[in-house]
């Protein structure tokens, strides 16, 4: 069904099992209050570790996967998509699950859920916190205790993200690919047609040349960086409708993605970071858009019981200074009811 590879195309990550994985900049909301979701701001520079095998910390290629740069407390959010069938992806931040808050596993869990569920999933922007909410993910490094790895597990190990793949398993899927075929004959078209007319799995676009290792520099002991937690937003995790048995019992695909800071970014890669982040109160002054999102036929999960205490990352390193600036509500719009180059996997 799968060879199990991961390939990266451009900045994008296609998981074998049908997910596909992008990592978007975006503004840091504030530490307090509940807000709106922040706009993307373009996308992470997305590289693989065996490319800068010369230069990347040797503990990083012992993991292997991809690298990305992000600033101290610059916010992120992952965007998903499929190749058309369903997927379950879990996401897990220095090897905590985002969506649980219990510890990474192999196997999915329904009690709690454990993954994401794609299509109907079209993104995460920070940690299940209930109540149709997640607390936002935000940049800083191992060592002070403020990630979501330290707080939960009382050590700071992994940092990162993590993410593994599983499709429904043959006879699901069989059943799915019936329904879908009944469905789409009762609209009006063949299945074969649709199906014909549907970008092939991984289409999107031509592989990115890896570029060279920076030359001269020896291996040594990066700025690592995980994720811990900032402000509160409207997001809903979905719960799934399915049965956990309609899943494959392992992954098909699993990557480790390693973050960075930008002076190590540079070092290693030889490539210049990307701008600091946008200013929020200047996007908001200029009228731009806030998004609101909302699935009236999916439940949302409650709150994970090991994720409820993580504090907000300027509770570890002081307040935000930055003043806010929050949208008017004409600017919140609502949003409605492989090829490439392998990347090698690891011991994580």
């Amino acid at each position: 069904m799968t060879d199990g590879t991961v390939r990266i195309d451009r900045n994008t990550l296609r998981l074998p099992g049908g997910a596909v994985v992008r990592f978007v900049r975006t503004l840091r909301l504030p530490e307090t209050g509940t807000h709106p979701l922040p706009p993307g701001l373009g996308e992470f520079p997305v590289r693989r570790v065996e490319d800068y095998a010369d230069t990347v910390p040797r503990e990083w290629r012992a993991r292997g996967g991809v690298m990305l740069p992000v600033y101290l407390r610059e916010a992120m959010w992952l965007s998903f998509a499929g190749t058309g069938e369903p997927a379950a992806l879990q996401v897990g931040v220095g090897k905590v699950c985002a969506v649980s808050g219990r510890p990474w596993s192999d196997r999915l869990a329904r009690d709690p859920q454990n993954y994401v569920v794609l299509p109907r999933q079209p993104w995460l922007d920070g940690i299940n916190s209930g109540k149709g909410t997640v607390r936002q993910f935000v940049a800083v490094p191992l060592g002070l205790g403020a990630t979501v790895e330290g707080q939960v597990t009382g050590e700071e190990v992994w940092g990162g993200v993590q993410l593994q793949s599983f499709p429904l398993n043959d006879e699901a899927l069989a059943r799915y690919r019936e329904a879908e075929r009944r469905r789409r004959a009762s609209a009006g078209y063949g299945f074969g047609a649709a199906m014909a007319a549907a970008p092939a799995p991984g289409a999107a676009g031509a592989p990115m040349a890896a570029p060279g290792a920076a030359p001269g520099s020896a291996p040594r002991r990066a700025a690592a960086m995980g994720l811990g937690v900032g402000g509160s937003m409207r997001q809903e995790v979905y719960r799934d409708e399915r049965r956990l048995s309609d899943w494959a019992e392992r992954p098909a695909g699993r990557v480790f993605v390693h973050l960075v800071t930008p002076p190590e970014w540079r070092r290693i890669t030889g490539e210049a970071p990307p701008p600091s982040p946008v200013d929020r109160a200047a996007y908001t002054r200029a009228g731009l858009p806030w998004f609101d999102y909302y699935d009236e036929d999916a439940q949302d999960l409650g709150p994970a019981d090991a994720l409820e205490g993580v504090k907000p990352v300027g509770d570890w390193i002081g307040d935000d200074h930055e003043p806010w600036h929050p949208p008017a509500p004409h600017q919140v719009k609502p949003l409605g009811d492989a090829p490439g180059a392998p990347v090698r996997d690891g011991d994580w």
